[in-house]
């Protein structure tokens, strides 16, 4: 984790160290190609023995990219999915039989896994229009009856094994817990799991003491009849404790589980180990938290076993693995949500202020990267990487930069039609002219987390490219000028993002958004705007707001900004109060994509005021070029882009 560097000159300015010193800090993204193409098979051959040597015999096993933790993001110790396909997604399930293997991932990955994975091995598919059970029943066929599919009962959540055990069952193939993960036992030389130290969060940031946050869980579970709940998410655990971690790349978070008591007398049970705590972290987590080793979880989860507890388990972020052992010895499960996830998504007024200030941080860096740019890149002097490399130490030079939010998405040209390609030494391409490039990235400082995605013309942008670009930024106006009632959710405004493009004929294959925490994950829910985003839209919420469009073997276009769900009001005549938006990102559009012809009126207008608005937040924090710079970059459309 970077230390928060000594004095500054202002967030335009210079840190202590300079842009030299930045510049030459070690970058928090690697670019070295961990590609294994040959890899593949050997590792699929050497898995399909050790399953022969099971008893009985294996007819096939799960590997997925979870870890025990369920979340999205893992430790290189847990990259089992990438070690045995060569996928680095982040969401992916592979199924390996004796004669076939599938990898299946979502409307992101296509691309990526079609470029990383030996596909004579693995199938690619895409869900959900295709299903792991669909394709297990097709792949065993009707000798698959009294079939045997092994599974790690850590890296399933247990809505997903029961799911799948309910069709599978119909066709008489039966799913089977393993006492040993399938590629664990055949890896050799794995990373073993981080130690790094646990940080108590400054209540500056956070907002609300920890004690105040466990009553507030701890009533909600004894009026919901439950006497305890087991957290698995390490972002709901260091929300709840006001702690942070750096195990796990871009996300600060240390891998830990947690009991918490409907009794608030009782602190919570954390299981983590103990090599992570300093004097600071224990003395900051005395009175709130006992601390235990990670062994003694099963002990403690059969002391509620044993006590007849009714215990909340989410049942899509909970491990199988708790349900099995509570049932075992009697404790009774109620399936309900993470009872951190509502709480952790709606912020403070603290972590609200800290979100807001994070983003001017964040514009000036973007400006600064933005214009160094547009006189370098035209030059042919610049590539993927050091892109990249630029960007994170703009950002450095604020002096309040922790961490990337995750791996900088840098493609140029072909590479941007990859939803998230990741650049390496094998990959990386020069930043031509003529082309588009597409640059999504973010930040994660003590008093937020950002996340940004700008499309570029690198030269002079074709027809085409302005015509779609535009149909974006249709789209992405839509849903940061939308007024909705309470109880609106994610999936109802989806389709604001995609009306101008589905007009077109056109579309793209992810969601249009996804809810951001503060300093923690860049990817929280239960908040999202999808197809699949169920979950109601509260104020004080952060999401994304992201439409794309995506020419394969072409270029890719994405604009992404953050945005803050505001309380409801009234609107003049109307009935009801309604919520809306307050874009958080601040940073311009490239006004020489942009067909001005395209948009209405008031489409013109909104984009004239958020460029204003961008302008008087972060001008007066960036001199000389930076700041001439952004001063073209927001003239109002009607004056020609320069």
């Amino acid at each position: 984790m970077a230390r928060r560097g000594g004095r500054r000159r202002g967030e335009g300015g210079r840190a202590a160290g300079a842009a030299g010193d930045a510049a030459r800090a070690p970058s928090f993204q690697s670019f070295v190609d961990q590609a294994e193409p040959g890899a593949g098979a050997p590792r699929v051959a050497r898995l399909r023995r050790w399953m022969r040597t099971q008893s009985p015999r294996l007819a096939g096993v799960l590997v997925p990219r979870a870890d025990e933790h369920q979340g999205e993001y893992v430790a290189p110790y847990a990259e089992r999915l990438k070690w045995l396909t060569g996928f680095s997604g982040s969401a992916g399930l592979a199924i390996v039989l004796a004669r076939r293997a599938a990898l299946f991932v979502d409307g992101r990955y296509t691309l990526q896994a079609r470029e990383e994975v030996d596909t004579d091995l693995f199938e690619i598919l895409q869900v959900p229009k295709e299903k792991p059970s669909r394709w297990l029943g097709e792949a065993l066929g009707k000798a698959g009856k009294g079939a045997r599919i092994g599974f790690d009962p850590w890296l399933h959540s247990l809505a997903e094994i029961e799911r799948l055990a309910a069709v599978l069952q119909s066709r008489g193939v039966r799913l089977v817990p393993l006492a040993r993960n399938p590629v664990d036992a055949i890896r050799a030389g794995r990373p073993p799991p981080p130690l790094n130290p646990v940080e108590p969060h400054p209540l500056r940031y956070a907002g609300r003491k920890a004690a105040d946050k466990i009553a507030d869980i701890a009533r909600g579970l004894a009026e919901a009849g439950e006497q305890a709940a087991i957290l698995s998410l390490p972002d709901s655990i260091a929300w709840l404790l006001n702690m942070r971690g750096s195990d796990i790349p871009h996300t600060p978070v240390a891998p830990c589980f947690a009991i918490v008591h409907a009794d608030s007398r009782r602190p919570v049970d954390l299981f983590i180990d103990r090599r992570k705590l300093d004097e600071a972290a224990r003395a900051h987590l005395e009175g709130i938290a006992r601390i235990h080793p990670r062994r003694a979880l099963a002990g403690a989860v059969r002391a509620l076993g044993r006590a007849g507890a009714r215990v909340r388990l989410d049942p899509h972020r909970t491990p199988w693995w708790f349900a099995r052992r509570l049932r075992r010895w009697g404790g009774e499960i109620s399936r309900g949500e993470d009872p951190c996830l509502l709480p952790k998504a709606i912020k403070n007024r603290a972590e609200i202020e800290g979100a807001r200030a994070a983003h001017i941080r964040d514009g000036v860096a973007m400006a600064r990267f933005l214009a160094w740019l547009d006189v370098e890149a035209p030059k042919g002097r610049v590539d993927e990487i050091a892109a990249a490399r630029r960007l994170e130490a703009l950002r450095r030079e604020s002096g309040c930069l922790r961490e990337i939010s995750f791996d900088t998405i840098s493609g140029a040209g072909h590479h941007g039609a990859i939803v998230h390609y990741r650049v390496t030494t094998r990959t990386n391409r020069k930043l031509g002219r003529g082309t588009l490039y597409l640059v999504d990235s973010g930040a994660q400082y003590p008093d937020g987390t950002t996340d940004v995605t700008r499309t570029v013309a690198i030269g002079r942008p074709t027809a085409e490219m302005r015509s779609r670009y535009t149909l974006v930024l249709k789209g992405h106006i839509a849903i940061a000028t939308a007024r909705f009632p309470e109880g609106t959710r994610g999936a109802d405004l989806d389709g604001f993002a995609r009306r101008a493009l589905w007009e077109a004929g056109l579309d793209y294959d992810h969601g249009t958004g996804h809810g951001v925490g503060s300093y923690l994950s860049v990817h929280e829910g239960p908040q999202a705007i999808s197809k699949r985003g169920t979950a109601e839209l509260k104020p004080g919420m952060i999401l994304s707001n992201e439409p794309g469009y995506y020419k394969e073997g072409a270029y890719g276009i994405r604009i992404e900004n953050l945005v803050l769900v505001t309380e409801p009001a009234p609107m003049r005549g109307g009935e009801r109060p309604v919520m809306g938006f307050e874009t958080l990102t601040l940073v311009p559009f490239d006004r020489r994509l942009i067909r001005a012809e395209m948009l209405s009126a008031a489409e013109r207008a909104w984009v004239d005021a958020y460029h204003a608005r961008v302008r008087k937040a972060i001008a007066s924090r960036l001199s000389g070029k930076a700041r001439a710079w952004l001063e073209a970059a927001t003239r109002p459309l009607a004056e020609a882009p320069s």
